[in-house]
């Protein structure tokens, strides 16, 4: 995709966190990028941050931001956002960031999985099923368009034990569904990888980091900002290497310091691989 600077990007699950920092870096770029989330005013959450935020913010870096209020729990919904998407350009989709994710309450509680709320398993739903239904209405913008990126966010949690098996599932699944969705958008020049991300400084977890201070003194100068993974998607979507990573389950830092990323403040996080331990090696076997 070179350097366009006006790359058309749809991001889900904006209005805060992760979602919002990569629709921020992108933007920073010059790109139009639509961000989703349900929240349209303060106080509907009880943490800050809405989809308009999020898109007066990537206007005011310099690209152009436009919400749309989707949940992504409805397919009717989804549906509509990419119908909106091909009828305001020509058609066209360059990145899809798959991010939105349902973040129960008790998904960080201590104890057995049979233990907490069985609403857990509604991160299979907005999270693992909203990564395919996206992609699924994305595909055809994509594929039309002759190139393009598709990004699932995930963690080291696909891979080690990650606050239990329902949140270790839903990330599995979207790294399997990075590699086999790269098989059917091989032929038309479309990438899709599975980023690992690194401990975000998210407004919840700069939240716990006030709350407890000692408990995560460690962790919080290691952490990496919500729009570092963005920057590193605008690597990844420049490199002309792309193509050979389609399918693979990246570790964000290590593109990063593959590809000359920093974070906003010009570190470099560091990977967790050494104790979260290695990204899956799919089979190249294709059964069709």
């Amino acid at each position: 995709m070179g350097l366009k600077s006006d790359r058309v990007v749809v991001v889900t699950g904006a209005s805060r966190g992760a979602g919002k920092g990569i629709a921020l870096a992108l933007g920073a770029t010059g790109a139009k990028v639509y961000v989703t989330g349900r929240t349209r005013t303060e106080g509907e959450s009880p943490l800050p941050g809405t989809v308009y935020a999020t898109a007066d913010e990537i206007t005011r870096r310099g690209g152009t931001g436009i919400p749309v209020v989707v949940d992504h729990s409805d397919d009717e919904q989804v549906r509509a956002l990419f119908e909106q998407v091909a009828d305001e350009n020509g058609g066209r989709l360059d990145i899809l960031v798959n991010n939105v994710l349902t973040v129960p309450d008790a998904l960080t509680a201590k104890g057995p999985f049979w233990e907490k709320p069985l609403s857990l398993v509604d991160l299979f739903d907005v999270g693992m099923r909203s990564t395919y239904v996206a992609t699924y209405h994305a595909g055809p913008l994509l594929a039309a368009n002759g190139e393009g990126l598709v990004v699932n966010t995930s963690s080291f949690g696909g891979s080690c034990y990650m606050h239990g098996p329902a949140y270790g599932a839903g990330k599995a699944a979207v790294d399997k569904m990075a590699h086999d969705m790269a098989v059917d958008f091989r032929p038309f020049g479309v990438a899709v990888v599975s980023i690992w991300m690194g401990l975000l400084k998210t407004e919840r977890t700069m939240a716990a980091f006030a709350a407890n201070p000692g408990a995560y003194e460690g962790l919080a100068a290691t952490a990496e900002t919500p729009e570092f993974t963005g920057r590193v998607v605008d690597a990844l979507a420049r490199d002309p290497e792309l193509a050979k990573r389609s399918g693979q389950v990246l570790v964000g830092a290590e593109i990063a310091a593959e590809l000359g990323v920093t974070d906003v403040d010009g570190n470099t996080p560091p990977s967790h691989r050494p104790f979260l331990g290695d990204p899956p090696t799919f089979s190249d076997a294709v059964v069709d």
